[in-house]
C-alpha cells in the first residue's frame, strides 16, 4: 500500500487533491485543524468511489502536535511509510501593511512555513532510507508576485517556494523529489469573498481554476512520471501571471 499525506486535506484545493491521489491507488492520509465533519465528508468520497483513506486530525503549525501524530500513524503503520507528502494547508488573514497585527504575521507564516518545516523534517528520513519520495508544496501566485494586503501570505508562500528550490537539491540523489505547485484564484472557500466577475477579467483564461485543475498538476508531480522534475514551481492560473 502507498500512503500519501495531504495537509488540510478536508476542503478546497486540499480535498481535491486528497480525491485524486486516492483514485491513483494511494492510501490518503486526510489531515484537518479542526473541521472534522468536512474531513469525515472528503473521507467519504473516496471511500464511495473505491479509494482508501484514513483521518489524522492535527495543527499544523504546532511542531509537538505534528510528531505525536506522525508518531502514532507509524506505530499503526509499523512497515510502511508516507512516501508522498502534499504540503497544503494555509490561511489567510489580509491586511495592509501598516495596520497588520503582529497575530496575523505570526499565524499565516507559522501555518505555511513553520507547518512545512515540522513535517518534512519528521517524514524526511523515511523517504531518504527507502530512496524515494514526491513532497509537493501548495504555494501560490502570492508567492511569486505578491499580492497587495496581503504581505504576510506572500511571504509565507515565496518563502515555500524558496525552501522547494534548497530542498530539492539536498535530497535528489536519494530519488525523493521536491517541487511546488502555484494556484492563482481558484474557486475555493478561500477566494469566494472575492469579486470572481471583475477578477476573471485579468485572467486570460477567462475564469477561475477549479481545485481539481491544481491537483492534477499536484498529481502529476506525485507520480513516477516526475521523477526528472524537482525544484519546479508550477502554475495553475490560466495565464494570469508567466
Amino acid at each position: 500500500m502507498k500512503h500519501a499525506l495531504v495537509t488540510g486535506g478536508s476542503r478546497g484545493i486540499g480535498r481535491a487533491v486528497a480525491e485524486r491521489l486516492a483514485a491513483d491507488g494511494y492510501n490518503v492520509v486526510i489531515n484537518y485543524r479542526a473541521n472534522q465533519q468536512a474531513a469525515e465528508e472528503t473521507l467519504a468520497a473516496i471511500q464511495q468511489n473505491g479509494g482508501c483513506g484514513e483521518l489524522l486530525p492535527f495543527d499544523v503549525s504546532d511542531g509537538a502536535a505534528i510528531e505525536a501524530a506522525l508518531e502514532q500513524w507509524s506505530a499503526a503503520h509499523p512497515d510502511e511509510y508516507i512516501s508522498v507528502l502534499v504540503n497544503n494547508a494555509g490561511i489567510r488573514m489580509d491586511s495592509l501593511m501598516i495596520f497588520m497585527q503582529e497575530e496575523s504575521w505570526h499565524k499565516v507564516l507559522d501555518t505555511t512555513l513553520n507547518g512545512f518545516f515540522h513535517i518534512t523534517r519528521r517524514l524526511l528520513k523515511d523517504m531518504l532510507t527507502h530512496r524515494y519520495g514526491r513532497i509537493v508544496n501548495v504555494a501560490s501566485l502570492s508567492g511569486l508576485k505578491g499580492m497587495p494586503g496581503q504581505a504576510n501570505y506572500s511571504a509565507a508562500k515565496a518563502a515555500l517556494i524558496g525552501a522547494t528550490k534548497a530542498l530539492a537539491q539536498e535530497v535528489a540523489a536519494r530519488k525523493v523529489t521536491v517541487n511546488a505547485v502555484a494556484p492563482g484564484f481558484i474557486a475555493t472557500d478561500m477566494t469566494k469573498e472575492l469579486d470572481e466577475g471583475e477578477l476573471k477579467k485579468m485572467i486570460p483564461a477567462g475564469r477561475f481554476g477549479k481545485p481539481e485543475e491544481v491537483a492534477a498538476a499536484v498529481a502529476f508531480l506525485a507520480s513516477e512520471g516526475a521523477s526528472y522534475i524537482t525544484g519546479e514551481t508550477i502554475s495553475v492560473n490560466g495565464g494570469l501571471y508567466t
